[in-house]
């Protein structure tokens, strides 16, 4: 058993199997890649395992607990987080307030405290902005913390993306083309980061990434599945020389 057990997942819309009878398996301090060419249901499956979709078969559990039937936000707080290929920042919010807003999850006190503004309430609103400023002096952002997120560039917007998932505590962070619209300078960055975020905060990593580059130069153990079903399994190199996996790629060419 690993710290994420996917087990015999499918998930149907209609019609369309958009991922078939899934096994997949991570250990601790796993950095996992999932890769597929385009449709082959790679944001399905972390749809399903953050409770954004249901499983129409299978079971998902985390740590040893289920989560497949769990709200999102359930999941969240046992122990997954997650960023999106479409960058979904709190656009009107400063930097170090998008921080914030996702390390309240783990605030301790509650609704009389905030009331009465408890002194419970201040030095725990003060290690959470503390918390944060490390964060974003581990990403490079703490010089901009004060500035609205969407001010910011595009590689920076992706890096704060990632520290507010961290923000979290998660044991499992699941990385949607963390790499997407970077330049190649700022793709080598990206991969030394998620290699340093591993080791430091001994979490699990989960990437989908088209950038090949990116997902060999990073990953231990690659999965990679077509059309919603597993395909290979094993490490880069294992996984490049694939004839099944180039065929997916190519087309048969």
């Amino acid at each position: 058993m690993g710290i994420l057990d996917v087990r015999n997942c499918t998930k149907r819309f209609g019609g369309l199997v958009a991922v078939k009878a899934l096994n997949m398996c991570l250990n601790q301090g796993d950095l996992y890649g999932l890769i597929g060419p385009n449709g082959a249901g790679k944001t399905t499956v972390f749809n399903l395992i953050t409770g954004v979709y249901k499983t129409d078969e299978g079971s998902i559990e985390l740590d040893g607990r289920t989560i497949h039937r769990s709200k999102p936000s359930s999941i969240a707080r046992l122990g997954i987080s997650r960023t999106f290929q479409n960058i979904r920042l709190f656009r009107s919010m400063t930097v170090l307030e998008n921080v914030k807003v996702a390390r309240h999850m783990r605030k301790k006190q509650g609704i009389v405290d905030a009331i009465v503004r408890t002194r419970h309430l201040k030095t725990e609103e003060d290690e959470i902005e503390r918390d944060a400023m490390n964060l974003l002096k581990i990403f490079n952002l703490d010089a901009r913390a004060d500035e609205l997120a969407f001010n910011l560039p595009y590689g920076s917007q992706r890096r704060l993306e990632i520290a507010r998932a961290l923000a979290t505590s998660p044991k499992v962070l699941l990385l949607d083309e963390p790499a997407a619209g970077m330049n190649p300078h700022e793709s080598l960055e990206l991969m030394r980061l998620i290699r340093s975020i591993r080791d430091e905060f001994h979490i699990t990593i989960l990437l989908v990434e088209h950038n090949m580059k990116v997902v060999m130069g990073v990953c231990e153990k690659i999965q990679v599945i077509d059309y919603g079903e597993t395909i290979a399994l094993g490490t880069p190199k294992e996984i490049q020389g694939n004839p099944k996996v180039i065929e997916a790629y190519l087309g048969g060419a």
